[in-house]
């Protein structure tokens, strides 16, 4: 798997619409040509766009399971985005390993897809160096999230809480007996009771523990 309004006229509208946006380093307007799942689409060039600053539930593929709401956040985006035009503004960290582009991506109305999905429960925040000043609004749109438990996180307030390690450098939180969380600075760690706490701070399952 894979939380703001101000007393400003400007600030009025929901952080996912216009108010807040920086200007873009580098920006396109592409149709959706597919949508893989909560936070990738394939655009009419074929090229693939991974979401910036989210994670959404992975959906069953053949070699991976799937995870809870996988295939709702696909809907879901794919409601709100498919054959669609949409814009992408892009930071310093244009591709990811894979080759996919990362990106805000927008639609015509200004609506940020990104922040839409987060604010609909169904992705989380994921810390990016590239996310830049996104992370704060974002994770303020997933404590409102969180406390309504829509999505994702009805299912993950029903857990059991399980003690944690969160990296407080990579924003990436670990079971205790993870190899990595033990090669986690001290100045770094920070313990959590569990997921809930973990996902609140703003911190993200590292892949290493907690691949589907």
């Amino acid at each position: 798997m894979k939380v703001l309004k101000g007393l400003c006229v400007l600030l009025v509208l929901p952080v996912w619409l216009h108010g807040g946006v920086s200007p873009a380093r580098s920006q396109s307007t592409f149709r959706v040509r597919w949508v893989v799942d909560g936070d990738t689409i394939i655009l009419e060039n074929n090229k693939h766009v991974r979401y910036l600053g989210i994670d959404a539930p992975e959906i069953e593929r053949k070699d991976k399971k799937g995870e809870p709401l996988g295939e709702a956040a696909r809907a879901f985006n794919k409601r709100l985005v498919f054959g669609k035009r949409v814009r992408l503004v892009f930071s310093k960290e244009r591709t990811d390993r894979y080759g996919r582009w990362l990106a805000y991506v927008y639609l015509p109305d200004g609506t940020l897809v990104n922040a839409a999905l987060i604010e609909a429960g169904f992705a989380h925040v994921l810390y990016q160096r590239a996310t830049g000043g996104r992370f704060q609004s974002f994770l303020a749109l997933q404590r409102r999230a969180m406390a309504r438990k829509r999505g994702i996180w009805r299912h993950l307030f029903s857990e059991d809480p399980v003690k944690l390690v969160g990296n407080t450098a990579s924003k990436r939180f670990h079971l205790p007996t993870c190899a990595n969380a033990k090669r986690i600075h001290p100045q770094n760690r920070k313990p959590f009771k569990g997921k809930w706490d973990a996902f609140w701070e703003g911190f993200a399952p590292a892949g290493c523990c907690f691949s589907p």
